[in-house]
């Protein structure tokens, strides 16, 4: 039987992402970011500004010992320097031992060598979310040499089925980034539609999404809610609110300013009324 798009059981995921929203703020879950040195400061204050409580340990030694202990861990491969490949492979490990939920964001992999390698050596460590642009994901999937740096040269939908594959060969939910956002688990797709272009002029706006994506992961562990629905809420709350950032921004500047400000206001109800979602099944 061919697959279907059934319109928006946003009934279902979208009130799942408004009670994790909830429950985020009223626990705000320590998020462990191991991120690139370009978006540190940003990543940080969109987390405080959704109700998450963000530390940046990205020291050997320290990393393991902190995911153990936090409600989520970003492992972000931007700007990869020896020391931050130790941390992460620590991180990781402790974390998956650990049962803490963690995201791999292997941030410009493919033609690149050294973050390449250790995408690889990370996913083999069966990362509870893996979220990239379609390039991204396509490289790590080994079927493609990956886009032009960090902006990816492949639509959402060419890597639908590399999505789906790294999904079941490593047991993590997938959220391929991009005008449509593309999550599955390997046997459920999820695509949502809300958010705005000025994402993408604005440095950090993807990989800040990563660690909302940990916290939400954080969040849904205190509650036994799904990685599926948490990576979907994490996705609607930060773009939902980039349509409102976006319908009060003169340009990419204000933008960011105007991001923080809507992740902060954003309420549940916004979620619920405005979420845009089609979920594929067979």
């Amino acid at each position: 039987m061919s697959d279907l798009l059934r319109p928006s059981s946003a009934p279902s995921t979208a009130q799942s992402a408004a009670e994790l929203l909830e429950t985020l703020r009223a626990a705000p879950p320590l998020t462990h970011c191991i991120t690139n040195a370009v978006v540190t400061g940003f990543t940080a204050n969109v987390l405080l500004a959704i109700g998450a409580a963000p530390a940046m340990v990205d020291i050997v030694g320290e990393s393991g010992m902190f995911a153990g202990v936090a409600s989520g861990l970003l492992v972000n491969l931007g700007t990869p320097t020896p020391e931050q490949r130790a941390a992460s492979l620590e991180a990781a490990d402790a974390a998956t031992r650990s049962g803490t939920p963690w995201v791999l964001d292997p941030v410009a992999i493919g033609a690149l060598p050294v973050r390449t390698s250790l995408a690889g050596e990370l996913a083999a460590l069966r990362p509870t979310a893996i979220r990239g642009n379609a390039s991204e994901i396509l490289a790590l999937a080994g079927m493609s040499a990956g886009g032009r740096g960090v902006d990816s040269t492949d639509s959402t939908e060419a890597a639908r089925d590399a999505a789906r594959h790294l999904a079941q060969r490593h047991g993590s939910i997938v959220a391929v980034s991009g005008a449509v956002d593309l999550l599955t688990d390997g046997e459920r797709i999820v695509r949502l539609s809300n958010g705005d272009a000025l994402l993408t002029r604005v440095t950090g706006g993807g990989c800040a999404l990563g660690a909302v994506m940990a916290a939400f992961l954080g969040a849904a562990r205190a509650t036994g809610a799904g990685s599926l629905d948490a990576i979907a809420a994490a996705s609607l709350v930060y773009t939902i609110a980039a349509e409102d950032a976006a319908a009060a921004a003169a340009g990419p500047g204000s933008f960011a300013v105007a991001l923080l400000d809507a992740l902060a206001a954003i309420e549940p109800a916004d979620v619920i009324v405005r979420a845009r979602v089609e979920e594929e099944t067979r």
